[in-house]
This record gives structure tokens, C-alpha cells and sequence, in this order.
């Protein structure tokens, strides 16, 4: 388990009523059950009322012969609309972090 006494809100969230006279929440990350598991397919489909975001890896060998992609999935995270906008806020901002430290990337091919 491990533990990280820093403000982990991301910039302009609302200030949660649990909070000390410091401004910062200790947040406790219980990592007991966590699993890891790897992904370089990601899908994303949404309703109204939720976001799903669909994980899992390329099985296809030989992309340049194949006329068929093979996609194992094996998440699924389902997310409400606020969670889903957090959540691509805080990507936007770690891939921003990213590109500074090692140069920008691109998702042309």
C-alpha cells in the first residue's frame, strides 16, 4: 500500500470537504488487489450515461500481409461522463509532461 500526503486534485477541481487546514487530502493508493496487465489497443464506446473503454493487444504477426486485424481484449473500464472528462484531463496533461521530457509524438503511422 502506499501512500501520497501531496494534493493529487487536478488544477481547477473543486476543494473536497475532508481536506485539512493545509489544503491537501492524504490519499491512500491501496494497491493489495491490483493486477497489470499490458495493452496497445484501446477502444472507447459511450452512451448517455457512461464511457467504456475496451483494452487489449494486437495479435496479428505480419500487419503488412494480413488484410484482418485480431484484437484479444481483456479490460473493460466503465466510467461515468465526469470520470471519463477527468480522466482524459489527466492524460492530456501526462502526455503534455510526456512530450516535454522526450519529444513529441506522432500517430501519423
Amino acid at each position: 500500500m502506499s501512500t501520497n500526503p501531496t494534493d493529487a486534485r487536478p488544477a481547477g477541481a473543486a476543494v473536497q470537504p475532508d481536506e485539512d487546514r493545509a489544503g491537501i487530502t492524504k490519499i491512500t493508493w491501496d494497491d493489495s488487489t491490483m493486477q497489470t496487465t499490458f495493452a496497445n489497443v484501446i477502444n472507447v464506446i459511450n452512451t448517455r450515461e457512461e464511457f467504456t473503454l475496451l483494452f487489449g493487444t494486437n495479435q496479428t504477426w505480419n500487419i503488412s500481409t494480413s488484410r484482418e486485424l485480431t484484437v484479444r481484449l481483456s479490460n473493460r473500464v466503465v466510467l461515468t461522463p465526469y470520470a471519463a472528462k477527468r480522466l482524459v484531463t489527466l492524460l492530456a496533461a501526462r502526455v503534455q509532461d510526456y512530450e516535454r521530457r522526450f519529444g513529441e509524438m506522432s500517430l501519423d503511422g
